[in-house]
């Protein structure tokens, strides 16, 4: 009896040290109990062993009530339970990392004869796999785009582009939901990425790029999801970091201005930041700010039309911008008790913007000049965001229930001061648009581990209301479109529930889930309005199934096939009657009668990795249904002179396949490689229909097919002396887009970081688009005219940067 307590102490004991030794990963919980009594059992001996070498990995033995509880990285293993006495029982784990928790639940022992034999534990720690269906990006790494914001360190992501409004393109397409910590935000907009632009990416730790999101997200954005995931501190007491970035913009200009004050160049910029972080043994005090000053061209577009009759015109519009943004986000996390917790947090975010234009249009035919417009654009924007969230861990690890609760104020309050000098008319005009959108979430999610797998469950309830007030004061001669009315309110209420499964084998594992969602949508016009003859009220329900199967082939191989149906929903600036005058003869204007857009969407991932690199590898198609985007009509009700309106229009049906590579490889311990290639093929149907606005006509989009691609290298070298280099460069093809194309451009980025104090500072130099050839440009085909677009907003930036961490 004494050597059996001998040889069980230094079983403890063993298992105890291995237990330290194995790093974090995943969960393995249960509850031992006798078979015959169904009593607890104490005490119990729980070893790990590796699947593969049956060497011994780790282990623990069960508490006073036989629960039991093992931490262990990602692999396949063995489970063997033993006491003096009972029959030893044997379990596989197969633990890919999808699930974090594995519950076994109720452990039934059948007594017996058998002692225990010597067992001599030796931890050991195994790889962490990566999932197929999410790929993440550390900005750590990013150093060619280092001081800038998270807009700029996004375009050297694998499939990741941008469109002329600054919207995130992901695999060819915009419909992208762009998420903060998981969770829709003001910053983005729910549903537009113009805050990206002012996020600086020193407060950011990774980027999370999901193609085929389950069903626990929103089922709005077919292209895929972007979490961008905010730095989190986990020291106690106080620290934080403390950054200044400068930098100057457009250093040199791609295309000459038109013979007007044109654009600005050699723009400066200067964005501070600090970051604090407060935790004691209850309580984490969090708080985050950044400030924007800066001179900047958010837009400088030529266009070119060439008219049927013999007409040649361009007009420039240089966005001339001068800019000051704040951004507060702070927040407290209150620990109740072991299993409970809450989260009160809240984001101001208040951005002041002065933009002047000089609008002259050319005759190309003889350089004269037809008219000279200008404009002077005064707005200010401000989001209030308001948070709490609770969560409730049960007694079992990966048994938990979250509450969240969200409100979001946004302000828009933009006035147009507009002036016309031509021949045609004198005349000076105001607009202000004025637009407060109040949007409240709550949200309940539950998840509870399994012996293989994972159940989640979850349901949320959304209301966003926006009213739009709308003032003119019209000059001689207005230039603004009679009769718009002088307001207009749009509401959206979305009810949604999900339930997802998750099973996870040796060789395989399956996910699948289904999320239903009923959505109201009313549109309420002036009764002056004459472009639209009612108001536009609506509803609908639908399902949205999601599947994933993944095969795994070895230790280094994993395959997977995805399905997923989702929406995407246009947001009231999609459906604004109201036009925007930058350029009075090339209007941008939304449609209130716009319908959403699904899709069905389909993909072959693999996965190959090996020491010193690995392979990611795609196939996707996509069918998509009721497509919206802009279209270019001319408008000739003018007798002065022609207006090309932009106006958002349902385009029928659309398909999008290609074919997606990432390599990641470690050439040397000094140089690491990592490159991607995503070549697609653009299927546009032909499609007919009608615009209302600003009086009815017919419009024509011509069937194409067109394959493009866009290709991505990173080099990054790690030198002595705590210095880092890296070189990107970026090159996208040109596309087929509805009624034309979009030509090709490229980008060579270049950055340095030097590590200082102990690694406590950090300096960063960078440069992005060296050369100036990342500008977008189009050429369109519009019924009885074609027309150059080409926008080359700010890409070509200097920066220098300090980060000092305390």
């Amino acid at each position: 009896m004494k050597v059996c307590l001998k040889k069980e102490t230094l079983l403890l004991f063993f298992l105890f040290i291995s237990t330290i030794a194995v790093g974090q990963g995943i969960t393995v919980t249960g509850q031992v109990i006798e078979q015959d009594t169904q009593e607890t059992l104490p005490f119990v001996t729980v070893s790990i062993f590796d699947a593969t070498s049956l060497n011994i990995v780790t282990g623990t033995v069960t508490n006073e009530s036989g629960q039991f509880t093992v931490e262990l990285p990602t692999g396949n293993y063995l489970l063997k339970i033993s006491f003096v006495g009972f029959e030893t029982l044997e379990r596989k784990i197969t633990a890919g990392g999808l699930n974090p928790i594995f519950d076994l639940g109720k452990i039934e022992l059948a007594a017996s004869s058998e002692s225990l034999d010597e067992v001599a534990i030796v931890a050991k720690r195994t790889t962490v796999s990566s999932d197929l269906d999410k790929k993440s990006f550390s900005l750590d790494d990013n150093v060619a785009q280092s001081g800038g914001s998270v807009l700029d360190a996004m375009k050297t992501m694998p499939g990741v582009t941008f469109d002329q409004e600054g919207k995130v393109v992901l695999r060819g397409s915009d419909k992208v939901v762009v998420l903060i910590d998981g969770k829709q935000s003001s910053l983005t907009g729910f549903g537009n990425q113009k805050g990206l632009s002012n996020i600086p990416a020193a407060n950011i730790e990774r980027i999370e790029i999901i193609n085929n999101p389950s069903t626990k997200y929103d089922a709005n954005g077919f292209a895929g999801i972007v979490n961008i995931i905010y730095k989190e501190e986990k020291q106690k007491g106080l620290n934080g970091d403390l950054g200044v970035s400068s930098g100057l913009g457009v250093l040199s200009k791609r295309k000459k201005d038109t013979p007007t004050d044109g654009s600005y160049s050699i723009n400066p910029k200067l964005i501070p930041s600090l970051n604090l972080n407060y935790r004691t043994k209850k309580l984490n005090y969090f708080l985050q700010t950044e400030i924007i000053l800066q001179e900047a061209l958010p837009n400088n577009e030529f266009t070119s039309r060439y008219y049927d009759d013999g007409r040649n015109i361009i007009s420039q519009v240089p966005e001339n911008r001068r800019q000051f943004r704040s951004i507060i986000t702070g927040g407290v996390d209150y620990e109740i008790s072991e299993n409970d917790n809450i989260t009160f947090s809240g984001m101001f975010d208040r951005e002041k913007h002065i933009d002047t234009s000089q609008v002259a249009f050319i005759n190309l035919d003889n350089n004269g000049r037809n008219r000279l417009y200008t404009w002077k654009e005064d707005e200010v924007t401000s989001f209030i965001n308001a948070a709490v969230n609770y969560e409730h861990k049960f007694k079992q690890p990966g048994h938990k229930l979250s509450v969240n609760a969200q409100y979001t104020r946004g302000l828009e309050d933009e006035s147009y001061f507009l002036n016309d000098s031509s021949t045609v008319r004198i005349g000076r005009d105001m607009t202000n648009i004025r637009a407060i959108e109040h949007t409240s979430s709550f949200s309940t999610d539950y998840a509870r581990a399994l012996s293989n797998g994972r159940i989640e469950l979850g349901a949320k309830a959304r209301f966003r209301r926006l009213p739009v007030d709308y003032t003119i004061e019209r000059g001689n001669q207005s230039i603004i479109y009679p009769s718009l009315g002088d307001f207009s309110e749009w509401r959206e209420n979305l009810f949604a529930a999900y339930g997802n499964y998750l099973l996870e084998k040796e060789n395989f594992d399956i996910e699948a889930g289904l999320r239903v969602e009923q959505t109201d949508v009313s549109y309420q016009l002036d009764p002056e309005n004459i472009y639209y003859d009612s108001n536009d009220n609506y509803n609908y329900f639908e399902f949205f199934p999601s599947v994933r199967f993944t095969y795994k082939l070895n230790n280094r191989n994993k395959l997977s096939a995805f399905y997923n149906r989702r929406i995407d929903r246009p947001g009231e600036p999609e459906l604004r009657i109201f036009p925007k005058y930058d350029d009075p003869e090339l209007l941008k204007v939304g449609n209130p009668y716009l319908r959403p857009q699904f899709t069905n969407s389909f993909e072959l991932a693999h996965r190959y990795s090996w020491s010193s690199g690995s392979l990611f590898s795609a196939m996707y198609h996509r069918e998509i249904n009721g497509a919206y985007q802009r279209i270019f009509s001319i408008d000739d009700s003018n007798p002065q002179y022609d207006i090309v309106n932009r106006i958002y229009q349902n385009t029928g049906h659309s398909t999008n396949t290609g074919i997606e590579l990432l390599l990641s490889q470690e050439i040397a311990d000094y140089w690491k490689l990592n490159s991607s290639l995503n070549i697609y093929r653009n299927g546009i149907d032909d499609f007919q229909g009608t615009l209302l606005f600003p009086f009815e006509r017919p419009f024509f989009i011509e069937e194409s097919k067109d394959t493009a691609g866009d290709f991505k290298i990173t080099n990054t070298f790690t030198f002595p002396w705590e210095l880092e280099a890296q070189i990107t460069g970026l090159w996208y093809s040109a596309r087929n887009i509805p009624q034309g194309e979009e030509l090709a451009r490229s980008s060579i980025d270049v950055g340095f970081k030097k590590s200082i104090w102990d690694k406590k500072g950090e300096i960063t130099l960078s440069a992005s688009d060296l050369f100036n050839k990342f500008g977008l440009r189009q050429k369109i085909n519009g019924q009885d005219f074609t027309a150059l677009y080409e926008n080359y907003y700010e890409t070509q930036i200097v920066r220098l940067g300090f980060n000092y961490k305390f």
